[in-house]
């Protein structure tokens, strides 16, 4: 099984929004960037993922668990760029900052550190279980 984080403007969708989806779930349209598109062609269903409020928050504040593999994504006209749906598993036990991630020693490779811009990224095994435990999260 692999780990994965989703990064969304809160102000634009939100774990809240996500959450009012129910096990229906929802499309991650809109990634145009071609590595962030690989890393959702690679994702299986039942994997999960961080959801993590960019910009404003700057912070984990839930699970998500791939529920559709990728497919097209109908709001690219190009037909190029595909999408995997996603539903919400729970909110974290406490929300982990950037900062309290890239204050951590285990954290340095972090792709969310490394490749700052993308908005899909790969977790490690260890990293998944770390970032869990600083979240005061059990599954």
């Amino acid at each position: 099984m692999a780990y994965w984080l989703f990064k969304s403007e809160p102000n634009t969708w939100s774990f809240d929004d996500q959450l009012a989806k129910g096990d229906e779930g929802e499309g991650w349209d809109g990634v145009r960037n071609h590595q962030a598109g690989n890393n959702m062609k690679a994702m299986e269903v039942n994997e999960l993922g961080f959801f993590y409020h960019s910009v404003i928050e700057k912070q984990i504040v839930g699970i998500v668990r791939i529920s559709k593999k990728w497919h097209l994504d109908p709001t690219d006209p190009t037909g190029r760029f595909g999408m995997v749906s996603v539903s919400a598993v729970k909110r974290v036990g406490k929300p982990v900052t950037l900062t309290e991630i890239k204050n951590e020693p285990l954290l340095k490779t972090f792709a969310l550190v490394r490749q700052s811009r993308l908005s899909v990224v790969p977790v490690t095994i260890d990293e998944w279980k770390l970032l869990l435990n600083m979240s005061n999260t059990v599954l």
